[in-house]
């Protein structure tokens, strides 16, 4: 089916004294409006919407509704009914650009009616002139400003992260030298799970997370509104009471953007929220998810509620959610969740649409969700996260398939694909996934899995993976050998081609041991790998750390400065990088060209991953300036060589010398 242009949009429409109401339900056989005074309204003022030859209900109401509160109530035909335990309810719009809801699990949303007038004064949007001159830093919103050592002050956290006297926040980001922060999910979703270990009324029975939070937020339940929980006019009992997450969110993007750092959004399209009352999940379910053959809903999410992307109304919602982020929030772009899940002519039409209002909109997808597809993504015009270098560089898994900082091969891996790594992964090479570098997003730490530093702590240590640490303070201290792994790392991820990702906490080797809680969590005090339900300081940064592993985050801002100067470290053309090969396959030695990116310099990487034995290597000619060492990294010189260098076990160096012309 095609999707006919409307008078209306979806949503709420105000003209002129007059309101008008347009949903998509296409099975309902009636559809009704209620509209209330307060939120707190049990019963409001019924009124019946009239279905078009499309599947989309209207209604005019010939008033100014603004300051109202609304939702939908609909009748199923019998067999749908029968199997929705929340027939009968108020349901929010699925295209509420703001609701408002209980702390419950449930949420209890009801969508506001409002008008926003806000002063972006010059605000413009922080676009990339080419993705590769991104340094992303992803991050949860509440990470940088949670933990009291981050002097954060502010009545929301929207506005704590704009705090310029502290530690968190955009100091932190404008202090380290980012250039982009990716938040995780900031569209509205249900902040609580039912509680656990009781069955609820409509038949969940959460078994699996004694914390009943979903703080990462992968669970979307409003496309269009913002997270009111980080906004100043929360309570104990409701968030979103008031449109104060709406210009608080601006505020903050505005705020990012004057210190030109690009935001990109972390959005959740392949799958809805599931426990809550979500209009997409339990109200037009049949619209909006995947069912199989026998009828049964599509779990390759792992949430069984699979979004039906190929149906032209869900496809439109997520089009128009994008556009609304990026024209009403400013948002320069995004990073989807599982993106695979997601059919291939969706990400056409998504690239298509962006790319209408800005070809500069950044896209990055999570390239897997039922199945394994970053060369498709590429083929596609897509960049995508490579976990090939993440893999390659520090493995997999520290138990037992550990990478090249720990002088191993990862079980992938060979000497071909390690250089094809540091060239961008690209197809005509080993390994490869990407036609170009610029669709290669290189991290080796996200909010998933182990943080690096504790990859790297429990891969020289194994038995730490189930140990219940005593003196977590002093443990987040890196000893030397880490603190080593640490540098190496970094400098193997900061001399790859393609977009730089890293994690919060990252740059001073943050650990996540499990918080003592009230939850009733067998494995508090050990190592985390998968904090998402965690609103502790399992997941807020301690900057206190950062004093103790100081090296670190100044090698890092060190890394995060040549690398902005440098352009042939991360956009050269793949004819521009050399490979000196040595006897030794856990030495890279590659030389770097400046020319194709307009570079004055040309470069030289030197990563040495033996266990013990240090190498000599012979430097080309000329005189080069020494930019980083096993201990620093600056973007002036630390020595001018020549010759013979000798690069230490497990350290690496970078160098540069004028580039003749």
């Amino acid at each position: 089916m095609e999707v006919q242009d409307h008078i209306y949009q979806p949503g709420v429409t105000v003209r002129q004294n007059s309101t008008h109401f347009c949903f998509y339900c296409k099975e309902a056989l009636t559809v009704s409006c209620e509209i209330f005074d307060e939120y707190s309204d049990n019963k409001g003022r019924k009124l019946s919407l009239n279905q078009d030859d499309d599947g989309y209900w209207h209604l005019t109401v010939e008033e100014d509704l603004r300051g109202k509160w609304y939702g939908y109530r609909v009748k199923h035909p019998k067999k749908i009914a029968a199997t929705n335990p929340y027939r009968g309810e108020l349901f929010a719009d699925p295209y509420s650009k703001h609701v408002t809801v209980n702390t419950r699990y449930d949420q209890r949303a009801k969508s506001f009616i409002f008008h926003h007038d806000y002063d972006w004064e010059d605000d413009q949007h922080q676009f990339p002139e080419d993705p590769r001159d991104l340094i992303i830093y992803e991050t949860h919103l509440k990470d940088l400003v949670a933990h009291p050592s981050s002097g954060s002050s502010g009545e929301g956290f929207y506005q704590k992260f704009m705090d310029p006297d502290q530690q968190g926040g955009i100091a932190h980001l404008k202090k380290l030298g980012v250039n982009c922060v990716e938040f995780l999910p900031l569209q509205k979703f249900a902040v609580q799970e039912p509680p656990y270990g009781k069955e609820t009324d409509e038949g969940f029975l959460n078994s699996w997370n004694p914390y009943s939070e979903n703080y990462w937020g992968y669970m979307t339940s409003f496309f269009f509104a913002p997270e009111s929980t980080y906004a100043s006019d929360k309570t104990s009992k409701l968030s979103g009471y008031t449109t104060a997450t709406v210009s608080e969110f601006k505020d903050l993007v505005k705020e990012l953007h004057r210190n030109g750092i690009t935001v990109l959004m972390d959005v959740v399209y392949n799958h809805t929220s599931l426990f809550d009352l979500n209009p997409c999940t339990h109200l037009c379910s049949h619209t909006y998810l995947r069912y199989d053959d026998k009828g049964d809903l599509m779990n390759r999410s792992g949430t069984g509620n699979e979004y039906r992307s190929e149906y032209p109304v869900a496809r439109k919602l997520i089009i128009d959610s994008l556009k609304h982020w990026v024209e009403e929030y400013h948002i320069d772009g995004f990073r989807f969740d599982l993106a695979a899940l997601l059919d291939r002519d969706t990400w056409d039409t998504i690239r298509k649409e962006m790319h209408k209002i800005d070809p500069r909109i950044v896209l990055i997808a999570e390239p897997w969700g039922g199945y394994y597809s970053p060369s498709a993504f590429s083929d596609h015009d897509w960049a995508s996260w490579n976990d090939r270098i993440r893999n390659t560089i520090k493995g997999s898994d520290p138990l037992h398939d550990r990478g090249f900082i720990f002088s191993e091969w990862q079980r992938e891996t060979g000497r071909g694909r390690l250089e094809n790594i540091f060239r961008g992964t690209l197809k005509d090479s080993d390994g490869g996934l990407y036609e170009t570098s610029a669709h290669s997003l290189n991290y080796l730490e996200s909010h998933d899995g182990y943080t690096l530093a504790d990859f790297i702590r429990i891969g020289l240590n194994p038995e730490l993976h189930d140990q219940v640490i005593e003196k977590a303070a002093t443990f987040s201290k890196l000893n030397t050998t880490q603190m080593q792994l640490s540098k190496f790392a970094a400098l193997c991820l900061f001399s790859a081609q393609g977009i730089t990702m890293m994690h919060a906490g990252q740059e001073f080797g943050r650990s996540k041991i499990i918080a003592e809680s009230e939850a009733d969590d067998p494995n508090s005090g050990k190592i985390d790998h998968n904090s998402y339900q965690k609103d502790n300081q399992t997941n807020w940064l301690n900057f206190d750390i950062l004093s103790q592993n100081r090296g670190l985050y100044d090698f890092y801002r060190g890394l995060i400065e040549i690398r902005l100067q440098s352009p042939a470290l991360r956009k050269s053309d793949p004819s521009d990088l050399c490979y000196d090969h040595f006897d030794n396959p856990l030495v890279i030695s590659l030389r770097i060209d400046g020319k194709s990116s307009g570079d004055m310099f040309d470069y030289y990487v030197i990563l040495n991953a033996n266990l013990s034995d240090s190498m000599k290597a012979r430097l080309p000619s000329g005189s080069w300036e020494l930019l980083v060492n096993k201990q620093i990294a600056s973007s002036q010189a630390i020595d001018i060589l020549s010759g013979i260098v000798d690069v230490p076990a497990k350290t690496g160096c970078l160098l540069r010398k004028l580039r003749q012309s």
